[in-house]
């Protein structure tokens, strides 16, 4: 599966997963309510879902353009990074808004789902691939 059949694919899948994790840690991690933290989850999904559109575009232009095809552990490993860590710029903000929380407590709030959603996105991207196939940019 390649190009755009391939983002609309992953994209909403690892959303959905997303959204079912990041309620659950912001009501029994966080002890916000269930609405708050489903609607923060909601709007923080939202927030991922227009990113790795942008994100996973401008990863595998890079990656085309790279020597070595394939994708290693440490090439994983970067893709998780930089994912991760433009949403951290992104939801900082949005959290400490929505759950009226502080800038320092949202932060704190978002390296804990930063850590989870590292190796979620590691390993989601790792099964996808398996399953569907890496993208034409890591091809060989």
């Amino acid at each position: 599966m390649q190009g755009m059949k391939r983002k609309v694919v992953y994209a909403p899948l690892f959303e959905l997963i997303a959204i079912g994790l990041t309620s659950s840690l912001l009501m029994f991690g966080a002890g916000h309510d269930a609405s708050h933290a489903g609607m923060a989850a909601v709007a923080s999904s939202s927030v991922a879902f227009v990113w790795n559109f942008v994100f996973n575009s401008a990863f595998e232009a890079w990656e085309a353009r790279q020597h070595t095809r394939g994708r290693n552990w440490k090439r994983r490993v970067v893709h998780a990074i930089g994912f991760e860590g433009g949403l951290v710029v992104m939801l900082v903000p949005l959290f400490a808004w929505w759950l009226r929380i502080s800038l320092w407590y949202a932060l704190v709030l978002d390296i804990g789902l930063l850590l989870l959603f590292m190796v979620y996105t590691y390993i989601f991207s790792l099964t996808f691939d398996r399953i569907f196939g890496l993208p034409a940019s890591a091809q060989g």
